[in-house]
Parts: C-alpha cells; structure tokens; sequence
C-alpha cells in the first residue's frame, strides 16, 4: 500500500514534466545552485514575462519524464542541483534570458540543452545564447530593405529641389 501511494504522488509531476516538454522549441537544463533567494526570484520574474516554464524538479523525475523523448539526451547531464527552463515558442529565449541572466549572477550555469529536437552541449547552449531574438533579426530585416528606399527618396528629393531652384532662378 506504501508503494502504490508514492507511486500515486509522483504521477503528476512525471505528467506535467512530460507535458511542458511536448511540443517544447527548447529545454534547458540549469544549475542553480548558489543563487540567492532574491537572485532565483529575479530570474523566475524575468522567464515567467518571457513566457519560460521554469521550475525545479528532482533528477529522477526528469529522468523518467525524458525517457523516450528528444529529451532523453539530457539524462546524462542531471547530475547536482537542476532546474530546467521549457519554452514552447522561442527556441533560443531561455539560453539568452539566463546567459544574462549569469552576467549578474555567476553561480548560475547551463548545462545542456534540447532545442528543436537537436541536443547542444553547454558550448552549443552559450553559443545559441548569442543568437539574437527573432524580433531582433527581424527589425534588421526591415531596417537593410529600409534603409536603400530612405536613401533614394532622399536623393530624389534633393533632384527635385535643385530642379526646383534652377526653374525659380530662371524666371
């Protein structure tokens, strides 16, 4: 009867690990350890307004949780004090919120990381921390094919107005 009622406790946690990691662009494994309340508060705020599930769950939870799953290459690396930080939309939005993140608070440190189905190594999350945000990528998107049209309109301008002068200082 124990058993049952642990195994009973435990259903939901491996659900919702399971659930938060379907359909995931990225899951990210952190080691918090060392961050103080007020840190781990800040960073929590800071995902949460991202749209980041983050939440702490025990190393054997996640193990089963990422057993048969793009996940399941993560397993190796649940060692210590992990947290893991899921979002469904932005595929690079954890690793740059958190690589930040770190710059204040040293202690925190990614691990490894599932992202798209691929796994990435703690040099291939730092590295896809340094990928700029869709948003951004757009917005010099927009700017590159704005900037040549700016550029004629105002040559264009410039033709008119000295045409303009020249027709004026004739009559």
């Amino acid at each position: 009867m124990a058993i049952n009622a642990k195994i009973d406790l435990k259903k939901p946690v491996l659900e919702e690990i399971s659930a938060q990691i379907e359909g995931a662009q990225c899951v990210l494994l952190v080691n918090y350890s060392g961050l103080t309340v007020a840190q781990d508060t800040q960073l929590r705020k800071e995902l949460r307004e991202a749209g980041i599930h983050y939440k702490v769950y025990k190393n054997t939870m996640m193990k089963r949780a990422f057993a048969g799953t793009p996940c399941e290459a993560l397993v190796k690396d649940l060692d210590g004090t992990n947290a893991i930080a899921i979002s469904k939309d932005d595929a690079t939005a954890p690793a740059r919120i958190i690589a930040k993140f770190a710059k204040t608070a040293p202690k925190l440190e990614m691990v490894s990381g599932v992202v798209e189905n691929n796994y990435y190594d703690k040099a291939g999350v730092e590295a896809l921390a340094a990928v700029p945000s869709r948003e951004e990528l757009l917005g010099k998107l927009l700017g590159s094919i704005q900037s040549p049209i700016a550029n004629l309109a105002r040559v264009l301008n410039q033709i008119a107005e000295s045409k303009g002068g020249e027709t004026a200082a004739e009559a």
